[in-house]
């Protein structure tokens, strides 16, 4: 079976009780006294999430903040931090995500074949139960970068994992039993899922990955109780599938337009580029733009039917609004000149109403993508001035602060100065400026692009602070030489068209970790890193931030100047997510380490030449100086 027979069957833990999820700590206890009545009623899960004690969710609440009210570990006293405890999870290769704290029970989940564990952390953290997927082996062969996972979810008193395998699997939170499963995406095709799932009130959505594979990505949400659909929205084709309907981009219906460029010097061939049109100059708004951006068929049939917009990352919710946000990846295939136009809708920000799935505004960031510059990460939710924003930090190198009602773009700067693929974001239009030296075409080796594929950010989800009205972020330093090539699709094989080579970029290293004012697009402070964080930060209210390093480096750093305040270094480098919890009086700090994902894909498979590892191997070949292979993964725990 596979639920493991450590108690599976009843609520107990070597004969003795162990606590409903829901029934929490004494902070909780005062919570649901002071808490409005309504609020518990129509989305008890919202409730547990303003409970520091506990982490219910992958960046804490649905805003994707990463930031935690508790304050017992401070910048007087953050210096005396010390391990706590570990846990290997006895499955090597990368372990993205945070674990998961519901009451007394922290869930920890594992890279493929995704195991999942209920430490109880009552009792010394034994294992109250275990969950051990069944995997085909070859789905590993299928999966992009590293056979990660982003972690679980936690509603309706149940544990949801998305299986590598497509598989998204109910257990229940007290006992792991299976309660129910719904097959997502086919591996035999090409879709997998990496994705956490996210739980939204009465649902549970999550995404597809296979842009590698010509997969047609979507979001899906399925009902908790049940596991059944209640919507899915494509990433591209005709509107109904996309769930664009009446009112999309009222906001700003120039989103909608036809074409953001017209083509200079023939546009998609070597030499050729795309002037960007002014708001004056665009078409709009049009329907059907999911089909009618895809000019040009691929292999046999058009376009968007391999259209790709693969849904990987992070998703957030405002429950006011009702609106779930979350980006679409890359359109299919690498080679640009065999997919004219822009290409909608990859590379969007989405934010689409819970209950139907209708989109209520889509922008695209990098319209016609010709570097890979996938804009699944994270959109933060944060309030300022009055105004509700939603912030975005992309691969392509700019981030973004939007109206998160209507999506108008209020602010779109260069996290960098290094960036160099666009001189700047037009306001008006929201269409990126593209240099033409760095346009990318079938057979021409392009040298000097700023940054490399995986971005200024890749899923490493950065943090916000309201206190410091900061945001803290992990940066990739990396350029990169692009060729794109001529690939026939082939169902279920790899479809990438593109030969990648990537190095450090102008700083002299492969990283850095920034405060970032999002109201104004300003850097507040900066520090450099040897290799890419690729840990995502966590900012408490005591003034602290956390993340991780590939060089198995564990840092604390004073949240409004920079200054490191504490650093301890792990078994295996950090591509985990840095979370806290309180328990028995106590605040501790967690995360995990096993090295992996794109950064460490090539070291994890012993992968040598330069062009490896889709570009990595030759930038992180120094990893294997800090690291062994594979990583081994294990969830590390600090307090005083």
């Amino acid at each position: 079976m596979p639920v493991s027979a450590f108690n599976s069957l009843t609520p107990s833990y070597n004969g003795r009780p162990v606590s409903l999820p829901i029934a929490m700590s004494k902070s909780f206890t005062a919570l649901l006294m002071l808490a409005p009545l309504t609020t518990l009623a129509d989305d008890p899960l919202q409730a547990l999430m303003h409970d520091d004690n506990q982490w219910v969710a992958q960046r804490k609440d649905y805003e994707n903040q990463g930031y935690s009210r508790l304050t017992q570990i401070n910048r007087r006293n953050v210096r005396n931090l010390h391990l706590a405890w570990t846990f290997s999870t006895g499955v090597a290769r990368g372990h993205e995500g945070a674990p998961l704290v519901v009451g007394n029970l922290m869930y920890v989940h594992t890279a493929f074949p995704n195991n999942v564990y209920a430490l109880d952390l009552d009792h010394d953290q034994k294992i109250a139960w275990a969950y051990f997927p069944r995997q085909e082996d070859t789905v590993q062969a299928v999966l992009c970068c590293d056979s990660v996972s982003r972690g679980l979810a936690y509603g309706d008193g149940k544990i949801f994992l998305q299986q590598n395998n497509g598989v998204l699997v109910a257990l229940d939170a007290m006992t792991g039993a299976k309660v129910w499963d719904v097959q997502v995406n086919d591996p035999k095709l090409g879709g997998t899922n990496t994705n956490a799932p996210h739980v939204f009130k009465d649902k549970v959505l999550t995404g597809c990955s296979g842009g590698e594979f010509g997969i047609r990505c979507f979001i899906a949400a399925y009902n908790l109780k049940d596991g059944s659909l209640a919507w899915k929205a494509y990433s591209t084709g005709p509107d109904a599938e996309v769930l664009i309907g009446p009112g999309f981009n009222r906001g700003n219906p120039h989103y909608s337009a036809l074409s953001s460029y017209e083509n200079v010097n023939g546009g998609n061939k070597e030499g050729g580029g795309y002037q960007s049109l002014d708001k004056t100059q665009l078409k709009f708004p049009e329907s059907d733009l999911g089909i009618k951006t895809w000019l040009k068929p691929q292999a046999t049939q058009d376009g968007w039917q391999h259209g790709g917009g693969p849904v990987w990352g992070w998703f957030s919710y405002d429950p006011k609004l009702n609106l779930v946000y979350y980006g679409t990846g890359n359109p299919s295939l690498w080679n640009p000149d065999v997919r004219p136009g822009d290409n909608k809708w990859a590379m969007t920000l989405f934010a689409r109403d819970l209950d139907t799935g209708m989109a209520r505004w889509g922008y695209q960031l990098t319209p016609h993508d010709e570097w890979d510059y996938d804009s699944v990460n994270e959109i933060i939710l944060w309030d300022a001035e009055g105004k509700k924003l939603a912030t975005h930090f992309d691969r392509n190198g700019f981030a973004y602060t939007l109206d998160r009602r209507d999506g108008t773009l209020l602010v779109a700067e260069k996290v960098h100065p290094f960036v160099n693929w666009a001189t700047r974001v037009d306001l008006a239009t929201g269409i990126p400026q593209k240099d033409p030296r760095y346009a990318t075409h079938e057979d021409a080796n392009v040298k000097g692009i700023c940054p490399a594929a995986l971005g200024t950010k890749d899923e490493q989800p950065a943090a916000y602070s309201p206190r410091t009205k900061l945001f803290y972020v992990p940066l990739n330093h990396l350029c990169m030489d692009y060729e794109a090539m001529e690939t026939k699709y082939v169902a279920g094989q790899p479809w990438v068209g593109a030969s990648l080579l990537m190095y450090p970029g102008p700083d002299g290293v492969m990283g850095g970790f920034m405060a970032w004012d999002g109201l104004h697009g300003k850097t507040r402070w900066y520090n450099k890193e040897k290799f890419s964080p690729w840990g995502g930060a966590l900012a408490t209210a005591s003034d602290l931030v956390f993340y991780g390093t590939l060089d198995r480096w564990f840092k604390a750093l004073d949240a409004n100047t920079g200054k490191e305040l504490w650093r301890f270094q792990v078994g295996s480098g950090v591509i985990g997510n840095a979370m806290t919890y309180g328990h028995k009086g106590k605040q501790y700090i967690g995360v995990f380490s096993g090295i992996g994902g794109w950064a460490g894909v090539a070291l994890n498979q012993g992968l040598t030449e330069d062009n490896d590892g889709a570009g990595a191997a030759k930038a992180y070949r120094d990893l294997a100086r800090y690291n062994a292979a594979p990583g081994g993964g294990a969830l590390n725990v600090f307090s005083l």
